[in-house]
């Protein structure tokens, strides 16, 4: 698959993410938030916690469920992207990193699968 296909998913995946969690309560602050080679795919707010979502979507369980591909590196990206995002929003004091896989399927309706409060 080319990069532009991947891109493109990604996309899709990352504004299908956005209403989901807009639907479950969450408000979103950030989509695609950057700090030097870090980025995070969303940052929301519930309640008094901030959230960092990875988000990954896949169209085929060929090479295993979206959640799979996120390594170690990944996520000490995130956590390197969102302890500069804490230090620069200091109001925020409880952080929860969270992971939503989206899995779509030709004529079916999406998957969603959140596992939040990821420990890394």
């Amino acid at each position: 698959m080319s990069n532009s296909y991947n891109k493109q998913l990604g996309d899709k995946g990352e504004e299908m993410a956005a209403v989901y969690l807009v639907q479950h309560g969450y408000t979103l602050l950030e989509r695609n938030w950057r700090f030097k080679h870090w980025e995070v795919d969303i940052i929301a707010g519930k309640g008094n916690r901030l959230h960092f979502f990875e988000v990954k979507t896949r169209t085929s369980n060929r090479f295993g469920n979206p959640e799979e591909s996120i390594g170690r590196e990944k996520m000490n990206n995130l956590k390197n992207a969102a302890e500069q995002y804490q230090y620069l929003h200091p109001e925020w004091k409880y952080i929860q990193f969270n992971v939503l896989s989206i899995n779509l399927h030709y004529n079916q309706p999406a998957e969603y699968f959140l596992i939040e409060d990821v420990y890394f």
